[in-house]
């Protein structure tokens, strides 16, 4: 049995006596019924993902999968190939964005090369999964083989279960690879059923003749691939990318060991779509993390049905919305742990009580 199958098999459904009994403590705390909003019902889902009705995560980590596309060299992207390598060296020195935000939410940044176009120098945090260098062209060709698409997968499971073996109880995904909006794009038309110009958005930032040029880019390559909107492997090897892969085993690493996983922007988006459409109780144990300004995150968070925590008009990718997030899923459950009871405080309840 394939690690992929046994890690599916592995996901069950949320503990409902540990969710109800997180919702009865929400509901004797010293504060009116309903009043801290989605700080509540996040916790009471938290206690569901965890099976632990006063959930604690004091150990949160972000999984950034780095690869290569070959459609960038079509010119849908405003940066080239070479600026994957040199942002992953820029994690690893602790400059980039996700670094400092990590740094202020105490996450860890775990930084893997699952298919990054270069041979990158070792270094002590780089985990080292290359799978290939880079994706085919899927405007003429495949992106990747199903076995490729599988591996992948499987080693974004594998980082997931290394991290949650070190005692990592929260997880979120992160990401870095030119060109990658126009893979995601691309997976977002095939299993939502909408059309391309609908969901696909500037990316890096390109222009007008550029976004026209990327649209086109991804109408070809779903009519000349035909990928099947039920079965996530397929899409994913047709237009996808290795790092949307390893996003999608991280995603199912967690939800088969119940540890919730924040979901960053549009690419770890759809990276979700992938995992959802593999196995659809994974969605379960998906946190919103935050809705990107790129057009085509709205339709994954409807494909989900899943709510965003923050809409901060955000568009970096890297993990950055979701470690934010992060701290509100530790308040969260901070407050349900830590409040005082109306009993433990002596505080009467509602009308006297």
């Amino acid at each position: 049995m394939s690690l992929l199958t046994q890690t599916i098999n592995h996901i069950g459904p949320l503990d409902d006596q540990a969710a109800t009994a997180a919702r009865r403590r929400q509901d004797m705390l010293t504060k009116p019924a309903g009043s801290l909003g989605r700080l509540e019902e996040l916790s009471i889902r938290i206690a569901g993902i965890t099976g632990r009705e006063r959930p604690r995560l004091t150990k949160p980590a972000v999984i950034v999968m780095a690869a290569d596309h070959g459609v960038a060299r079509q010119g849908v992207s405003a940066f080239p190939a070479e600026v994957t390598p040199q942002m992953v060296l820029n994690f690893l020195r602790g400059g980039a964005a996700i670094n400092v935000l990590a740094r202020y939410v105490g996450a860890q940044v775990i930084v893997v090369d699952i298919g990054v176009a270069a041979d990158l120098p070792s270094h002590p945090e780089l985990v080292s999964r290359k799978l290939a260098y880079g994706t085919a062209d899927f405007s003429h060709e495949p992106a990747m083989s199903l076995e490729l698409a599988q591996q992948a997968i499987a080693v974004g499971i594998t980082c997931a279960n290394e991290a949650i073996d070190r005692g990592v109880d929260l997880l979120a995904t992160g990401e870095m690879g030119i060109a990658n909006t126009t893979a995601a794009s691309a997976i977002v038309a095939a299993i939502t059923g909408r059309p391309a110009a609908e969901v696909t958005g500037r990316g890096t930032g390109i222009d007008d003749a550029s976004l026209a040029r990327k649209i086109a880019v991804i109408e070809r390559a779903l009519a000349l691939h035909q990928p099947n909107p039920r079965d996530g492997l397929d899409v994913l090897a047709k237009v996808g990318g290795l790092e949307i892969g390893g996003l999608a085993g991280v995603i199912l690493g967690a939800a088969a060991r119940r540890v919730p996983v924040v979901i960053d922007g549009f690419i770890s988006g759809a990276a979700a779509l992938i995992a959802a459409t593999l196995a659809p109780a994974a969605v379960n144990y998906m946190i919103a993390g935050h809705r990107s300004v790129e057009r085509g995150h709205v339709a994954v968070y409807s494909q989900l049905d899943l709510q965003p925590l923050l809409d901060l008009n955000m568009r970096l990718g890297e993990g950055t919305g979701a470690v934010l997030a992060m701290s509100i899923c530790q308040a969260a459950c901070k407050v349900l742990d830590e409040m005082a009871t109306f009993a433990e405080a002596g505080v009467s309840e509602k009308n006297g009580e």
